[in-house]
């Protein structure tokens, strides 16, 4: 569920950034009483995200605003090129001070849904679960991230405070791999932070993958290996410990790399390179 508390915030900062002093143009050219409909029209096929988050721009705009969902849409809906996801009605002044803000929104997070869906059919017939990462939009990792389960994924860390992941600049700190650094980072998470928290532990080869495993590591994230070495280092693992294949998967066949046996692929792409979902507003 979204927390509008969190999100009007993000809302009120677009529209302050898009209508600045005032929309001239609309000004200008449009009485202030006119009042008009308007659809929100696919332009492709993909999946729906985004449309509480739609409404909400309107209504932080104008409360009397009317933003309707046509009939069996809601977010991780299929949509065809073509449907009509929803009318809108109200003052044209209104509509069209929130148009752009509620249309980035709405596209960007559907966009995600979309390539997250796409990315989640490759792999469904393994156990393997694709993940987000932090790699989002500032200040935008709320929406990004919910649009990512929308799309039938699942949420790595939210932020730094809600796990522990010892990356290779960390192992670096603490001596380095091959001066025992995966143990010391490891042992000193272990008393140093909440025992609620996992750990979880990058490593680059089997060498570091066997030094987690031995320091209690309970997540292994197999950092830009091979599928050949991913699928000896699940071997090894043997289940004892949580496996996430990263690095680049954006550009990896998703079904080779699932069918290694990991158990989570993290795909940066999801958030940092998507492409908007094409959908229009077209007013009557």
């Amino acid at each position: 569920m979204l927390n509008f508390l969190l999100i009007d915030e993000l809302i009120k900062n677009a529209l302050a950034e898009d209508i600045g002093t005032g929309d001239i143009t609309t000004n200008a050219t449009i009485d202030k009483n006119n009042v008009i409909k308007g659809s929100f029209i696919a332009r492709e096929d993909g999946i729906i995200c985004g449309l509480d988050v739609c409404r909400r721009v309107f209504f932080l705009v104008d409360e009397k605003i009317e933003f309707i969902l046509s009939e069996n849409i809601s977010d991780g809906k299929s949509i065809k090129n073509g449907d009509v996801i929803a009318e809108i009605s109200g003052k044209a002044c209104s509509i069209l001070n929130a148009e752009r803000v509620s249309l980035n929104l709405l596209q960007h997070m559907s966009g995600i849904a979309t390539q997250t869906h796409n990315s989640v059919m490759q792999v469904s017939h393994t156990k393997a679960k694709i993940s987000d990462t932090r790699k989002t939009t500032p200040c935008m990792r709320v929406l990004e991230k919910y649009a990512v389960k929308t799309g039938g994924g699942v949420n790595h860390r939210f932020n730094l405070a809600d796990g522990i992941l010892i990356k290779d600049n960390h192992i670096a700190a603490n001596g380095g791999s091959v001066n025992g650094g995966i143990k010391k980072a490891v042992e000193a998470a272990r008393k140093n932070a909440p025992h609620t928290l996992k750990i979880e532990v990058e490593c680059e080869n089997i060498e570091e993958v066997a030094q987690a495993l031995e320091a209690g590591a309970d997540i292994i994230m197999l950092d830009n290996m091979t599928n050949e070495e991913m699928k000896k280092a699940v071997e090894f693992i043997a289940g004892r410990a949580i496996t996430e294949a990263s690095g680049n998967m954006g550009k990896k066949d998703l079904t080779a790399v699932a069918e290694t046996g990991v158990d989570i692929i993290s795909i940066g792409a999801l958030t940092h390179s998507v492409k908007n979902l094409d959908i229009s507003l077209k007013l009557k």
